[in-house]
């Protein structure tokens, strides 16, 4: 299985404009490639349009921590 990439600047962007749906709709696809056996890979893209990796999850606890801090502050 291939590994789900998530852009954090995205994950930013839907904060910041308290996007709920797109973030449940991300993490609920992110979700579904952990269960499957995949990897869900965190990176942040630089102003050049290059990225790089800069965390991995391979279980759902890990990942769950993740989601729940970028809940904390939406309310």
């Amino acid at each position: 299985m291939d590994d789900f990439i998530i852009n954090v600047g995205k994950v930013e962007e839907f904060q910041m404009t308290k996007d709920v749906p797109a973030l449940d709709e991300l993490f609920q696809r992110a979700k579904r490639v952990l269960v499957g056996g995949g990897v869900v890979v965190l990176v942040r893209e630089l102003r050049n349009g290059d990225s790089y990796r800069f965390e991995e999850f391979t279980n759902l606890d890990d990942f769950e921590t993740y989601r729940k801090n970028v809940y904390k502050y939406l309310g």
